[in-house]
């Protein structure tokens, strides 16, 4: 990835409002990943990121900012809050298994891409599986030469081999049928087909863990016959053969360096785990839940499924309000492992106004494409999405401060009517302008712009 931290800022920009500082802290460190990737090798295992700790309210852009910066750049991320974990000795999950679900996500993440690339060779395939599959279907248990394998293996039952003529007459049947399937005739016929059922799974320590791979995968695969449409019956072939064609030990090699050089790991709520000085009752618990994520933010090494998985090189970025508790209360270690520290602004009504028209996934265009599914055509006036963002704001001031989410609130009053009612089949198609006027009209009480005017003497 050789962005520069001005373009990966200008990238931000197209989904997040404001919050410069924020966006240049992780614009640096997400460059910084790449200039270290260019130093000598001897170096380069010197360098660690400078984790990041986001602070400020919530709903202004924190976990988004995180989200966004991953996707960017195709890195392996997790989201966890700080406050589901427990002390070690305690019911409840431990903090090494974000370490393994990060690896669980690199792993799909890389096995989507080797699957893409195998896809045109399982295609063809899965074609020539679907046209064995028409012409042979699956015999069930207890029809057929193998309703004893115990004979079968001891020979006294023997396979039966078709004649010539039947190999010959086959084989026309298979092309025809394989033309059929090229034209796309039979995509609603019905076949059955055998899929391989899941191995049970056991839940220990908050991790699922597959019988098959605790017993070395000594136990047979069980398959069952599913009755699908040919289209489904396709999907579920190209998947398979896509599956055969996939070298699982690379998939594994490059989703831990991706892991453990790539990683991003987002740690939310961390203020509710800062302890304070009482150092009694759920303080001490808290504390510990503190020393127990510090070796994963410091460097060390986890076990997983895949393989051991370092965690000196990963970006751990943190967040929280600190409304309550502050930075200082946190433990001076941990402090220690976040350096850089950002603030996070609350939104203004101009921010409001802009996350409303700027971002490409804005709320106006949101609900613009939902509501043109059923044949209502929206526009949203300046004057309204003033009065929304006025809402909005006055809101946040007089009630709890929850950042751009009272904007969701906010639409689902504004257009509840219109939502509830669209989408009868004899409705003609309309368009609808939504003002400032219908705006105050539709709004309920603790949403309703206010107008402060009135109030002066």
């Amino acid at each position: 990835m050789e962005l520069t931290p001005r373009q990966i800022v200008h990238e931000l920009d197209r989904y997040i409002v404001g919050q410069e500082e924020a966006k240049k802290s992780v614009a640096i460190a997400l460059r910084n990943r790449y200039r270290r990737s260019r130093v000598s090798e001897d170096l380069r295992e010197e360098i660690s990121p400078k984790n990041i700790l986001m602070i400020g309210p919530t709903g202004v852009g924190k976990t988004e900012i995180a989200r966004r910066l991953a996707k960017l750049v195709n890195a392996p991320f997790i989201k966890v809050e700080a406050t589901k974990f427990t002390e070690v000795g305690y019911v409840g999950r431990d903090v090494e298994s974000i370490i393994r679900d990060l690896t669980e996500n690199a792993i799909r993440m890389v096995r989507k891409e080797h699957e893409e690339k195998v896809m045109p060779r399982a295609k063809v395939l899965a074609e020539e599986a679907l046209a064995e599959l028409l012409v042979h279907p699956p015999k069930k248990a207890g029809n057929g030469f193998m309703s004893n394998p115990l004979d079968y293996l001891l020979g006294k039952q023997k396979e039966q081999t078709p004649s010539s003529e039947d190999t010959t007459a086959l084989a026309r049947k298979k092309e025809d049928i394989r033309g059929q399937l090229m034209r796309g005739e039979i995509e609603e016929n019905e076949i059955e087909i055998e899929v391989e059922e899941e191995m049970p799974k056991l839940e220990v320590g908050g991790n699922s863990i597959s019988l098959g791979d605790m017993m070395g995968n000594m136990m047979p695969r069980q398959t069952r016959l599913r009755h699908v449409k040919v289209k489904e019956a396709r999907k579920i072939l190209t998947e398979q053969e896509a599956a055969k064609l996939i070298d699982n030990d690379a998939v594994q090699e490059e989703a831990i360096r991706r892991t453990e050089q790539n990683g991003i790991v987002f740690i939310d709520e961390i203020d509710k785990i800062a302890s304070g000085n009482s150092g009694h009752g759920p303080d001490v618990s808290r504390e510990g839940v503190q020393r127990d994520i510090l070796p994963i933010v410091e460097g060390s090494t986890v076990n997983t499924k895949y393989g051991a998985v370092k965690t000196d090189y990963m970006l751990f970025i943190a967040a929280g309000a600190f409304h309550v508790s502050k930075v200082s209360d946190l433990i001076p270690e941990l402090q220690g492992r976040f350096p850089v520290h950002v603030q996070l602004n609350s939104l203004t009504r101009q921010d409001f106004e802009r996350i409303l028209t700027e971002p490409e996934n804005a709320l106006t265009r949101q609900y613009k494409a939902l509501l043109e599914v059923d044949k209502v055509l929206l526009d949203f006036e300046p004057s309204a999405i003033t009065a929304i963002a006025e809402a909005a704001c006055n809101a946040n001031e007089n009630q709890e401060d929850i950042g751009a989410r009272r904007l969701h609130a906010i639409f689902e009053q504004l257009l509840e009517d219109i939502s509830f009612n669209a989408g009868d089949e004899n409705m003609p198609p309309f368009s609808l302008s939504i003002d400032a006027k219908y705006v105050e009209e539709h709004l309920k009480d603790e949403n309703k712009p206010v107008d402060l005017k009135k109030y002066i003497i």
